[in-house]
């Protein structure tokens, strides 16, 4: 036997043993985050959203009115929440239930 046949790990999710190439599939498909918006609609990096109700920006003094448009946005690793710029605001984070893919 070589030793590539006897490369088997136990997976606890399942409580079964898989091969070290399923293993590290299983591994890398977990680590990946799904971010939805509002009704949805699959977000990834670089989509442009809009706000679908008046934000009031902590910090900056303003608020961001429903409609408003925001280009380019970041995953964070967080199921819920988005990077994104907007004029006079640094280090935004979104909450993805208040946005729409546009």
């Amino acid at each position: 036997m070589s030793p590539a046949d006897n490369d088997f790990v136990y997976d606890e999710t399942t409580g079964e043993w898989v091969s070290a190439e399923t293993a590290a599939a299983n591994a890398a498909a977990a680590g990946q985050v799904e971010v939805r918006d509002s009704v949805g609609n699959l977000l990834a990096d670089g989509d442009s959203v809009t706000l679908i109700k008046d934000l009031k920006v902590k910090g900056a003094g303003q608020t961001l009115k429903r409609g408003t448009v925001i280009k380019s946005i970041r995953l964070t690793g967080d199921d819920q929440e988005i990077d994104c710029r907007y004029e006079g605001i640094k280090g935004l984070v979104l909450r993805a239930e208040f946005v729409r893919k546009s």
